[in-house]
């Protein structure tokens, strides 16, 4: 039966490796199910505006979990494609740090005028309102086909520079996530963390080294492999250190390590699922229709947009999916996250999103939606595992080596970029290099898709453009200088 539904054979895999995949996208990913509660209810942002009220922790979990499940899901059974589905990195710290805000300043000012009556609604209300309407004007993009026919306007070198950025935002996050490279507050950027005998980056190179060996001598399930050595060396040296002494545990290399201050070791196994009632069907459908909240509608669906087409395509590729310059599939595969987006807003959680860390899962041999379906009944399975997943999230560097060897694997697709032609290759390296150096998916992808049409029109080369990516030149420049933020 899984094979008839998901074509294993058809597809060169098996129902063991596309389970196996499935494990290895979700735990590294897992991370999302403690950090996206900790971003809502703003444990991670300064300067929130006094009074505000913020969302239940719990909730947000529970919130975050189902709606993962539900649209990763969907991407297994309808898109059928190997690609997990999640709240967005990015689109989450928007959401507090400026959606919140500018929300409460409205509400304020509706109150102070006698509008509305103090307490009536709060401004996570309002904002999951915002997250609701961009998420069914996304809807209506995919059933319309719009998506879907901007996706078959791509050109192969794009595509392929897609996925070389997202690769090389993969190895960036995972050198970010572990302490390998710091913020550089003096020049911008990124800087080296030299102190490689922080416990931190002794964990992370442990787990590199033996994932990419294992990966190097083609050991089946080698990148779970190395997450779960990661794992178990990380309690080894926490449960080691106070070993070495107090001047040791004292020094400030160990004292303000993540390993110290955000490594929380699991005390059971099992634990009873967090209740969804304190954001359940909360959105403000009202004022979040206020005209200072319409920027913000079209944003989180721009940023969707291009995230999860970045996202879609450069898995796609990694994975040999691509035929004859389409996605197959690409209108249900892209249906998913829609819906995702408008169930996550309604149960209490921010956008929905393809996520990159499935190229983790393809890696690892995942061909079909059953290695998204594996993923999405984890999701599940981690509301009733919660100790467990949480261990593995609370401490990037256990999964960051894993994404490095993955974004390594991504860079393959550098030969399918035609460098003959400057008009194909210069808006591919636009995207290569802007994904990971503006940190955005959506960002990066925006600046090739202005300078491709452009740069293909003035070589006299305009008649290979599809109208549509004229049409998104125009969009995208009016976006950045109109709303943008």
């Amino acid at each position: 039966m899984l094979d008839r539904v998901f074509k294993l054979s058809e597809n060169k895999t098996d129902a063991r490796t596309e389970l196996l995949a499935g494990l290895t996208t979700f735990l590294t990913m897992a991370y999302i199910i403690v950090l996206q509660p900790m971003v809502l209810t703003g444990q991670l942002t300064s300067d929130l505006p006094k009074g505000m009220e913020l969302m239940d922790f719990k909730a947000v979990m529970a919130a975050t979990c189902i709606a993962a499940a539900l649209a990763t899901a969907i991407m297994g059974l309808y898109g059928r494609y190997p690609i997990a589905q999640a709240p967005g990195m990015g689109e989450n710290f928007f959401f507090i740090a400026c959606l919140l805000p500018a929300a409460h300043a409205m509400l304020s000012k509706q109150i102070d005028a006698g509008l509305i009556e103090p307490g009536s609604t709060t401004a996570w209300q309002v904002g999951l309102g915002v997250i609701f309407y961009s998420g069914l004007l996304f809807l209506l993009l995919s059933l319309l086909g719009v998506r879907e026919k901007l996706l078959d306007a791509i050109s192969p070198s794009m595509r392929n520079g897609i996925a070389i950025g997202i690769g090389l935002f993969i190895v960036l996050i995972g050198m970010k996530s572990a302490s390998l490279l710091l913020p550089d507050k003096n020049n911008g950027g990124w800087t080296l963390n030299a102190r490689f005998n922080s416990p931190d980056l002794i964990v992370f190179f442990f787990g590199l080294l033996i994932t990419a060996a294992l990966h190097a001598r083609r050991v089946r399930g080698s990148i779970i492999l190395g997450i779960a050595a990661a794992a178990l060396f990380s309690l080894a040296v926490k449960h080691g250190l106070p070993l070495l002494g107090e001047n040791v545990m004292n020094s400030t290399l160990v004292k303000d390590s993540m390993l110290m201050n955000d490594f929380v070791i699991a005390e059971g196994v099992v634990s009873a699922p967090p209740s969804i009632e304190p954001t359940l069907l909360k959105m403000d459908l009202v004022h979040s229709l206020a005209w200072t909240m319409v920027p913000f509608i079209l944003i989180f669906l721009f940023m969707d947009l291009f995230d999860t087409l970045g996202t879609l395509i450069g898995v796609a590729e990694q994975a040999d999916l691509v035929r004859g310059n389409r996605l197959p599939r690409a209108k249900q595969a892209l249906l998913s996250d829609a819906v995702g987006t408008v169930a996550g807003a309604a149960l209490g959680t921010s956008t929905v999103t393809s996520f990159i860390e499935s190229a983790a899962g393809v890696e690892q041999g995942g061909r079909t939606g059953l290695t998204a379906l594996a993923v999405a009944a984890l999701f599940i399975l981690a509301l009733f595992f919660g100790p467990i997943v949480g261990m593995v999230g609370s401490y990037r560097p256990i999964t960051a080596p894993a994404l490095v060897v993955v974004g390594t694997m991504m860079m393959r697709n550098v030969v399918k970029i035609d460098w003959g032609n400057y008009a194909e290759c210069l808006p591919a390296l636009l995207i290569i290099a802007g994904i990971p150096l503006t940190f955005s998916i959506a960002d990066g992808l925006a600046l090739g898709f202005i300078a491709y049409p452009l740069v293909k029109l003035l070589s006299g080369q305009g008649r290979d453009v599809k109208w549509l990516m004229y049409a998104m030149t125009v969009v995208l420049v009016a976006y950045f200088v109109a709303i943008h933020v």
